[in-house]
C-alpha cells in the first residue's frame, strides 16, 4: 500500500538566476508574428469630388470657437462640453476601453506570486509500511509562475492589438460626439434666436395692429367707416395675437431643449426687438468652408476613423482565431525552499525549484475553431460594410449641405426681394383705400402677405445658417480642443 514519506530535499538544485533566466528568455521569445490578414483600407465607395462647384481647393476647418462666434454661444458650448451627459458616457467609455487594453497588454506577462504553505499528516499504521503510526510535516515558501501562455503564434498580440483598436475607436468616437454636440448646441441657439426675432417681429405687427384697431373703432363709432371694415382690422389683429402665441410657446419648447443640451439650468434670456438684432443677427453669414475632396474625410470625421478602427479590430481577431489551430504552450515554475521542519524551510541546502511546461492542442472540439474563425471573418466583412456604409453617409451629409448652401442662398435673396415688393404693395394699398380708390380687403390681404414675408425671410436665413452649420459638422469639425481632457489616458499608444 502507498505510505507518505517524510520530505526529502531534492538531490538537483538550480540556482535562482538560472530560472530567472529561463523564465526571461520564454517573456522574449519572439513568436511567429500575428496571424491576422494583412490589414488594407478599402478604397473609396464614393466619387472622386463633389458635384458641387465649391468642392475644390484646400479645407481648412478652424477650431470651433473661430466659427462660431457669438459670445453667448461659445460660453453655452463651453458648459455643454462640461455638463452634458451623453458626453459623459462617452468619455466613460473611454475609459473602460482604456482599461480592457491594459488587461490585454497585461496578458504578455506572467503572473507570478508568492506561495507559503504548511501540511502536518498522520499515517495510521495500517497505511503505513513501516506497520507503524507516523506524522509526516512539510513546509514551502517561494515564488511561483501558473500557467503563463507563451504567445509563439501571436494569439495574444492580436486579442491586444483588438482591444488598443477597439480603445481608440471609442476615443474617436467620443471626438464625433463632442463634434455632435457642438454643432447641436448651435442649432439649438440659432433656433431660440430665430424665434426671438421673429417674436419681436409679430409684437411689432401686433402693436401696429391694436393701434388701427383703436382707430377704426372711433372711426366706426362717429359713422366715418363700416362695421365690416371694424372686423376685418380685428382680424388681422387677431392673427398677430395668435402669431405671438404660438411663437412663445415654440420659444419655450426649443430653450427645453437647449437646456437639455447644455446639462444645466441656463437658457437665453428673451430678447427685445433692438437685443434680437444685436445677439446674433441671422444675417450674418458663417465663415466660408473649403470642402476639398472626399479623401479628406477619412482622416478628418472622427466616425469614419472609429469605424476603421472596428475593422481594424475585427481583422486582429481573426488572427487570434486562426492562432488557436495551433498548439498553445504555457509554463508553471516555482522557485522557492521546502521542508520537512518549519525552523529548516530557510535553511542551506533547503532550495526547492518546479519547472512544467505544457502543450495544448485539442484534437476535436466539435468544430468551435472552425466556427470561431468563420465568425470573426463574418464580423471584419461586417465592419467593411460598416465603414463604407459611414463613408457614404460622410460623402451624402457635404454634398446636402453644400447644395443647401447654394439653393438656400438663392431662396434668401429672393425672399429678401419679395419682402421689398410686399412692403411696397401695403404702402401702395393703403393710399389707394385712403383715397377710396380701393376696398379695405386689398389693405387686409397686403398687410398679412407683408407679415408671411417677413416670418419666412427669418426662416431662410435661419435655415441658410444650419446649411453652415451642417456643411462644418460634415467636414469633421475641429472638436479636439474643445473636447475635456483625459489626463488618466496616459498608456503608451505602440501599434501592434
Amino acid at each position: 500500500m502507498f505510505q507518505p514519506a517524510p520530505f526529502a530535499r531534492p538531490r538537483t538544485a538550480v540556482s535562482a538566476a538560472a530560472l530567472s533566466a529561463v523564465l526571461s528568455a520564454a517573456m522574449l521569445l519572439p513568436g511567429c508574428g500575428s496571424m491576422a490578414p494583412q490589414y488594407t483600407r478599402p478604397p473609396l465607395p464614393v466619387a472622386d469630388r463633389y458635384d458641387a462647384p465649391a468642392a475644390t481647393g484646400a479645407a481648412a476647418l478652424p477650431e470651433w470657437r473661430g466659427y462660431f462666434a457669438p459670445p453667448a454661444l461659445q460660453a453655452m458650448i463651453v458648459e455643454a462640453l462640461a455638463q452634458n451627459r451623453d458626453l459623459r458616457i462617452a468619455v466613460l467609455r473611454v475609459e473602460q476601453a482604456r482599461a480592457a487594453y491594459g488587461i490585454e497588454r497585461a496578458n504578455r506577462f506572467p503572473i507570478v506570486a508568492a506561495q507559503a504553505s504548511g501540511q502536518r499528516q498522520q499515517v495510521p499504521a495500517d497505511l503505513s509500511l513501516t506497520r507503524h503510526e507516523m506524522i509526516t510535516s512539510q513546509y514551502q515558501a517561494g515564488l511561483g509562475v501558473s500557467a503563463w501562455e507563451i504567445d509563439l503564434w501571436g494569439r495574444l498580440a492580436s486579442l491586444r492589438g483588438a482591444a488598443l483598436e477597439d480603445y481608440l475607436a471609442s476615443d474617436a468616437a467620443r471626438r464625433a460626439i463632442t463634434m455632435s454636440l457642438i454643432t447641436h448646441v448651435a442649432e439649438g441657439y440659432f433656433d431660440v434666436r430665430e424665434i426671438d426675432q421673429r417674436i419681436a417681429l409679430a409684437r411689432r405687427t401686433l402693436a401696429t395692429r391694436q393701434e388701427s384697431y383703436r382707430i377704426f373703432s372711433r372711426r366706426v363709432a362717429v359713422g366715418a367707416t363700416s362695421r365690416l371694415n371694424l372686423t376685418q382690422v380685428e382680424t388681422l389683429l387677431l392673427q398677430a395675437q395668435a402669431l405671438a402665441s404660438q411663437l412663445e410657446q415654440e420659444r419655450d419648447r426649443k430653450r427645453h431643449a437647449l437646456q437639455l443640451l447644455v446639462g444645466g439650468p441656463n437658457a437665453l434670456a428673451p430678447l427685445d426687438a433692438e437685443a434680437a438684432n444685436a445677439a446674433g443677427n441671422l444675417a450674418d453669414p458663417l465663415p466660408a468652408l473649403a470642402p476639398g475632396l472626399p479623401s479628406a474625410l477619412l482622416e478628418r470625421r472622427a466616425d469614419i476613423v472609429a469605424a476603421e478602427h472596428q475593422l481594424r479590430a475585427a481583422n486582429a481577431n481573426i488572427g487570434a482565431a486562426r492562432a488557436t489551430f495551433f498548439p498553445q504552450v504555457s509554463l508553471t515554475a516555482a522557485l522557492g525552499t521546502a521542508s520537512a521542519e518549519l525552523d529548516g524551510l530557510f535553511a542551506g541546502g533547503s532550495r526547492s525549484w518546479t519547472f512544467a511546461p505544457s502543450i495544448t492542442l485539442p484534437l476535436f472540439d466539435g468544430d468551435r475553431r472552425r466556427q470561431n474563425l468563420t465568425l470573426a471573418e463574418a464580423r471584419r466583412d461586417s465592419a467593411i460594410a460598416n465603414y463604407e456604409k459611414t463613408i457614404q453617409g460622410a460623402f451624402r451629409d457635404v454634398a446636402d449641405a453644400l447644395s443647401a448652401q447654394t439653393w438656400l442662398s438663392a431662396q434668401v435673396g429672393i425672399a429678401e426681394r419679395t419682402l421689398q415688393v410686399q412692403r411696397e404693395r401695403a404702402r401702395l394699398s393703403q393710399l389707394r383705400y385712403d383715397s377710396g380708390a380701393a376696398p379695405f380687403l386689398d389693405v387686409l390681404d397686403a398687410q398679412r402677405d407683408l407679415l408671411s414675408a417677413e416670418q419666412q425671410l427669418i426662416q431662410l436665413r435661419r435655415a441658410l445658417l444650419g446649411a453652415g452649420i451642417a456643411l462644418y459638422s460634415a467636414l469633421g469639425g475641429d472638436p479636439v480642443l474643445a473636447a475635456p481632457p483625459l489626463a488618466s489616458i496616459d498608456l503608451p499608444l505602440t501599434r501592434i
